[in-house]
């Protein structure tokens, strides 16, 4: 049974934004898709080792740094700085997954205190959250360069308890990424995966509370929990 939180909050980046168009930005300046995704991994990786050795650094920062060494000898449509400029500039065009604006707006109608949790900049989840006509639902846009340091790590999500004034466990982190709930469930916060595929959640994290297919079916799933 999970306890009914009192807040929600929520990762950004794949969770509520479809990242899929920040592929089509790569192929734009000229090299394969595919290197969206390596691209992403390693900017995860690399903001997760500086973490874990207790040291930051803004995710727009590793990004860029690391995009010079993607498109490194890469033969660009356009100038080098244009091309990190055109692919960077792509998160403040994503838009959310279709189910997440009907979710999000069923959640606050029932009650819920809603805000969002990134690793990225929190001006990026508000405009997110404003083109998408659910701004007003979130009380707050939270983001890790605010924190101690990034997630995964408890000090982020201790955080977020802090900043919205309540205990850890009456949080509810609700996230696509198994080791953001990893992470929250570590630092004593109550968990919901939202499952966006087929992929089977990893057995060597911490199993989440709840699992759904997308936001929209998360009220459901917390009322019958």
């Amino acid at each position: 049974m999970v306890v009914t939180p009192k807040v929600i909050v929520f990762d950004v980046n794949e969770t509520l934004s479809n990242m899929a168009p920040l592929a089509a930005r790569f192929v734009q300046v000229g090299v394969p898709a595919y290197l969206a995704g390596e691209w992403f991994a390693a900017l995860l990786r690399d903001g997760f080792a500086l973490a874990a050795a207790g040291g930051r650094a803004e995710f727009s920062l590793i990004g860029r740094e690391l995009l010079r060494k993607v498109l490194s000898g890469a033969h660009l449509n356009r100038g080098f700085d244009d091309a990190v400029a055109h692919i960077i500039g792509g998160f403040r065009e994503l838009r959310p997954h279709p189910d997440v604006a009907p979710g999000v707006s069923e959640l606050r109608s029932a009650g819920f205190r809603l805000v969002t949790l990134s690793n990225g900049a929190a001006q990026i989840a508000e405009k997110l959250a404003a083109d998408a006509g659910i701004g007003s639902d979130f009380e707050a846009f939270l983001s890790v360069d605010d924190a101690p340091t990034w997630k995964p790590t408890s000090a982020a999500y201790l955080y977020a308890a802090e900043r919205c004034g309540v205990d850890p466990g009456d949080l509810l982190l609700v996230a696509v990424h198994p080791w953001d709930i990893h992470g929250a469930a570590v630092a004593g916060l109550r968990t919901a995966w939202v499952q966006r595929g087929e992929t089977p959640y990893p057995s060597y994290f911490a199993a989440p509370d709840l699992t759904v297919r997308g936001i929209d079916a998360l009220p459901g799933a917390l009322a019958a929990s």
